[in-house]
């Protein structure tokens, strides 16, 4: 495994920290600065917002420049937010040191999966991409465990020092393992993608790109595939207490399983992107729709639970790498693709959240959320399957001895 994969991984084991860890500190900061629940909460969801805008607005004022450098900036960026959550005197620096964390999420996972490819051939491409989100999935595992433990013994604020220092450590490391030619931005992009004379980093070449009807499907997909996972996701320490019967002290354990099955997901479907893109995409989506709506009828057996929120992870990220490859693929490598990509999945959380909360309030109880999110996920796989359907379309037009081309551009794209 290259050494480079390794430094992206633990640039996104910090990063994924700084969102999770969070969850598990509330209360006490909410006391630490005298605040209210719902103030404290800001430090959420001010957070996820943030990472949606930004993702955008960060990657496409960053194009230009080289992506070693900037993916260094970026973590930096990530330890001067992480600092001044550490020394927040009030309630508004701790808030902005969350929003400046922030800010480098979304473009550091978009430019790392663009430069994590090219450190491996690419047959391997959805598996570089897994390695490095998997700094993000043993986050999500260790994350409030980690944030509570620290929180605990030594204050909310060590554990925001803590992260500084893995932040510190990521930076050197992705300055010195990271090969500054994996970042360089790519002139022309792939032959016969790009019109002569244009960078993927030029103003024409981002645009142009979301003229795909491809790219466009892959990040409903995207938004449908996280909004109908997260939207269970929010609402399963209710569902586990309230429904299944587990004590509140065991949310803990059980949210760990269910990071367990993000990481087993996400290096299970970079593998399977790696053979057959499409089709794992559209087995991940199917088998979460499947694994919610089983949830949602069996939530009431302590040992179906178990193993039901294992299987929510493992193909609730299953689909994470294969969307990456698939959305910069089609959009020829551009930057503001893969910083799109993951301004969708953060849509879809919110998308996903909000009506999971809805159906609780219509009185449809705590199970409500697995069947909003098998809802959504299984238009997410509507969507996928016409996609890959399209494609296979465009490509045997395009083989077809009695075309010289597609007749369906944006298909093929």
């Amino acid at each position: 495994m290259p050494a480079g994969l390794v430094a992206l991984a633990l640039g996104g084991f910090g990063i994924g920290l700084t969102e999770f860890v969070i969850a598990g500190l509330l209360p006490q900061v909410s006391r630490g600065l005298a605040v209210s629940e719902v103030a404290a909460g800001w430090l959420i969801s001010g957070y996820a917002l943030t990472v949606a805008v930004g993702a955008i607005a960060v990657t496409a004022a960053t194009a230009r420049l080289p992506r070693k450098p900037v993916l260094v900036g970026l973590v930096v960026l990530f330890v001067i937010g992480n600092l001044l959550s550490a020394v927040a005197p009030n309630y508004p620096v701790m808030l902005l040191g969350r929003v400046v964390a922030a800010l480098c999420h979304g473009t550091f996972f978009g430019l790392g999966s663009l430069v994590a490819r090219r450190l491996v051939p690419p047959e391997r491409a959805s598996r570089a991409v897994a390695v490095m989100f998997a700094g993000l999935t043993v986050s999500n595992v260790l994350g409030v465990p980690f944030g509570a433990l620290v929180g605990e013994r030594w204050g909310w604020r060590a554990t925001f020092w803590a992260i500084t220092g893995i932040g510190v450590i990521a930076a050197a490391a992705i300055a010195t393992l990271v090969p500054y030619w994996a970042g360089e931005v790519p002139a022309g992009g792939r032959a016969g993608k790009v019109p002569a004379g244009d960078r993927t980093d030029s103003l024409r070449a981002q645009v142009s790109a979301f003229r795909s009807t491809q790219v466009w499907l892959t990040l409903a997909a995207t938004a449908l595939g996280y909004g109908g996972m997260f939207g269970a996701f929010s609402y399963l320490a209710y569902t586990f207490t309230e429904v299944t019967g587990f004590s509140s002290t065991d949310v803990a354990w059980l949210l760990v399983v269910y990071g367990a099955g993000l990481v087993a997901g996400n290096m299970a479907g970079g593998r399977g992107a790696d053979h057959n893109r499409d089709l794992t995409l559209i087995v991940s989506l199917a088998g979460l729709t499947a694994t919610l709506i089983a949830f949602g009828l069996l939530a009431s057996s302590p040992a179906a639970s178990v193993v039901l929120v294992f299987l929510t992870g493992v193909f609730g990220f299953a689909s994470v790498p294969g969307m990456i490859t698939r959305v910069t693929d089609h959009a020829h490598g551009v930057p503001l693709a893969a910083g799109a990509n993951v301004s969708a999945s953060n849509i879809g959380n919110a998308l996903g959240a909000w009506l999971g909360g809805l159906a609780i309030s219509a009185g449809l109880g705590y199970t409500a959320p697995l069947y909003v999110g098998a809802g959504i996920v299984l238009l997410g796989l509507a969507v996928m399957t016409y996609a890959a359907v399209r494609q296979a379309h465009a490509r045997e037009t395009h083989s077809s001895p009695n075309s010289a081309r597609s007749p369906d551009r944006k298909a093929s794209m």
